[in-house]
């Protein structure tokens, strides 16, 4: 019996683990083409990828994989009519998304010498990873308003408050899909009402770039002062230099990029490839995990001493630092260094993977709601 042939996009990780069900062919995930899937069974890819009938027409690819949470790249209804089995890795990195927009918050109310408790946050999409930031920032002493029209429809006790609601918050953040039609489309879900962002408020983006229309932003910020965090940009990786460069924290679409959110989503795709094949092969996915990482943390629990602990942990100003290098480079040479210091970027922790020690009670419960292991000394 023939090998099954398994193109896999080469920026996955732990991408070895495929080769228990076929032969493996690694390539650039942006250069995947008809042609290349000619002879290929399974696909797998992440978002860099436009799955459709241009990339699949006269294929004999049978299971569309993606290590991804979002979906939009992926033509669903051609899958659908050709009997293509579809899998993806929703949730893969909720945590990991969750950490950085809890850093980038620390971070920037740090800056100002601010407190939590000072701040609301109006937290655009309640599902994976917007459940995970709501819980965060509770912990932190920060309000949390909720919008999601979806959940409360089908959830008469969760209460939705309205989008111009929540844009008048101190920081906003996006956790929704980017979806182009019906009753809940997020394209330009921010667009003629970002008027309604407050002077000196937070907006993050981490969702996808169209949920925002950059180019109203970029008039907003003519004469209002917004603090930024950009993770997504239309038309990655071909990204606006207005925008790069007016965004306090610039990132290359790297908010998920932690080690276990990365292995997360091979793994789910793995599991459903196994059982879309019928098939029971293992694989230890944290074999290389080493012991949780010990760090020492003894004061209040302030924006600005917790921003000192997180830093230890995850950079999130050095990521930016080499995002906004990009201005720099010739026109030429943009799109390649924004992949570049993706498939480059430098292993991340998750929080779960640090043990805190602490002689200060009342910060424990804090820290362990951040996914922190903490130990009192």
């Amino acid at each position: 019996m023939n090998k099954l042939k398994i193109v896999v996009d080469e920026n996955i990780a732990s991408s070895e683990c495929f080769e228990f069900l076929g032969e493996v062919i690694k390539l650039n995930g942006r250069e995947i083409s008809n042609q290349n899937l000619r002879e290929c069974d399974i696909l797998i890819v992440r978002s860099v990828t436009k799955v459709d009938q241009q990339l699949l027409k006269n294929t004999k690819v049978r299971f569309v994989g993606t290590a991804t949470s979002g979906i939009e790249h992926v033509d669903l209804n051609y899958l659908f009519e050709n009997k293509i089995h579809f899998a993806d890795a929703i949730g893969c990195n909720a945590f990991a998304v969750a950490e950085y927009v809890i850093t980038a918050i620390t971070k920037l109310l740090a800056d100002w010498n601010d407190n939590f408790t000072n701040h609301t946050i109006g937290i655009i999409g309640f599902g994976n990873i917007g459940t995970k930031v709501a819980r965060m920032c509770e912990a932190l002493g920060i309000k949390v308003l909720l919008n999601d029209p979806p959940v409360q429809r089908i959830n008469n006790s969760f209460i939705s408050v309205p989008l111009n609601e929540i844009l008048k918050c101190d920081i906003i953040t996006l956790h929704v899909p980017l979806t182009f039609e019906g009753e809940d489309k997020t394209f330009n879900l921010l667009d003629e009402n970002l008027h309604l962002l407050k002077e000196n408020s937070i907006l993050i983006n981490t969702s996808r770039g169209g949920v925002v229309n950059e180019t109203k932003l970029l008039q907003i910020l003519r004469d209002k002062k917004v603090r930024l965090v950009t993770d997504v940009w239309m038309n990655e990786p071909n990204v606006n230099d207005d925008l790069l460069i007016k965004s306090v924290i610039s990132t290359p679409h790297i908010a998920g990029y932690s080690i276990e959110g990365k292995i997360n989503g091979t793994k789910m795709i793995f599991d459903k490839l196994n059982k879309f094949l019928g098939t029971d092969f293992s694989f230890d996915f944290f074999s290389n995990q080493n012991e949780n990482e010990i760090l020492e943390f003894h004061n209040k629990l302030t924006p600005a001493n917790l921003h000192q602990l997180l830093k230890r942990i995850y950079d999130i100003e050095k990521d930016s630092i080499a995002m906004k290098e990009m201005v720099n480079k010739q026109s030429d040479e943009k799109n390649l260094y924004f992949d570049n210091l993706r498939k480059n970027y430098p292993h991340r922790k998750s929080f779960n993977k640090y043990l805190i020690r602490t002689s200060n009670k009342s910060v424990k419960s804090v820290l362990e709601n951040l996914r922190f292991n903490v130990e009192l000394i």
